[in-house]
């Protein structure tokens, strides 16, 4: 026995010296393989993320007196906390607009064939291929008092004349809906498209009506799609400078101009870094109650 040992000994501690001869070294861990990623990660956002809070915990702009007086004149200000209110409320209204206008479409492309889904997927992408800055500037067009909104209000007699789409609300979360669908039903259309048909089938088979079947069996199961779509378009919808400012005009300020004007205009960097990090503790708030409310809804249909 001791000398079967000995000889098992010996076999183990040769394989080990082969493998150190070899080069070989152990199974590196698999955090070593996000590392790199992890590493542009902290140089292009985490550090300009810390960099921007330590500026905004000044109170001149060189930099030389550290404080809380931007962060105090912020929330102080009514006006201020109504650009916070007012950007969450510009989001949350787009991504309504775009859940509207946007299920419909997906559940076309359910339904349709082969043919028509390429189609529909081609109109889809297409608007993607166009600058945001174009199509921007092609819903002044669209939404002037000459425009071919007035132009079809009036034709239908609907209005006696002219009204004021441009620098509303209204016009601006219009065209944000446009502009952002695409960023709803590409999620959409990825998730559904991956449902079952059997299922919809066995619902109708069971004496479902389709309306029934859409409500209980199709938008249940494609809420990771609307979670995802809900919160690309969330997140750009609060923060899209270009067309806040070409469609909103200067009457209605979101956290993007005022971001602008306090780091372009009047350069108060540590004023603009405070405002800066409200915009993205907003929309990191939006993110998590879009989700939130995706794991609500799914444990009702359940």
């Amino acid at each position: 026995m001791a000398d079967a040992a000995a000889r098992e000994e010996a076999i183990m501690t040769g394989r080990r010296h082969r493998l150190r001869f070899r080069g070989a070294t152990p199974c590196r861990p698999e955090w070593s393989l996000a590392a790199p990623l992890g590493l542009v990660y902290i140089v292009f956002f985490l550090a300009p993320l810390l960099l921007l809070l330590w500026i905004s915990f000044h109170d001149d702009n060189e930099l030389t007196r550290p404080g809380f007086g931007n962060w105090i004149k912020f929330w102080s200000d009514p006006f201020y906390v109504g650009v916070v209110l007012k950007t969450l409320k510009l989001g949350v209204l787009t991504v309504l607009a775009a859940t509207v206008l946007s299920y419909p479409i997906a559940l076309l492309y359910y339904e349709a064939g082969a043919r028509i889904r390429k189609i529909v997927l081609f109109l889809v992408i297409l608007p993607l291929l166009l600058s945001v800055v174009i199509r921007t500037f092609a819903w002044i067009a669209i939404l002037s008092r000459e425009g071919v909104a007035n132009a079809v209000l009036q034709g239908l007699g609907l209005t006696s004349g002219p009204i004021s789409l441009l620098q509303t609300e209204f016009g601006l979360i219009l065209s944000l809906m446009q502009i952002e669908m695409p960023l709803m039903l590409l999620p959409l259309i990825a998730v559904m498209q991956r449902i079952d048909p059997r299922m919809v089938e066995a619902s109708r088979a069971l004496g479902a009506s389709r309306w029934r079947t859409t409500f209980q069996v199709l938008i249940p199961l494609s809420l990771p799609g609307w979670i995802a779509g809900a919160t690309l378009v969330f997140a750009s919808s609060t923060t899209a400078f270009i067309s806040q400012s070409v469609i909103g005009g200067g009457r209605l300020v979101y956290l993007p101009s005022v971001i602008y004007q306090q780091s372009m205009v009047i350069y108060n960097w540590p004023f603009a870094a405070v405002a800066s990090i409200m915009l993205l503790v907003s929309v990191l708030g939006g993110v998590f109650l879009i989700a939130a409310i995706g794991r609500w809804i799914s444990r009702e249909a359940a």
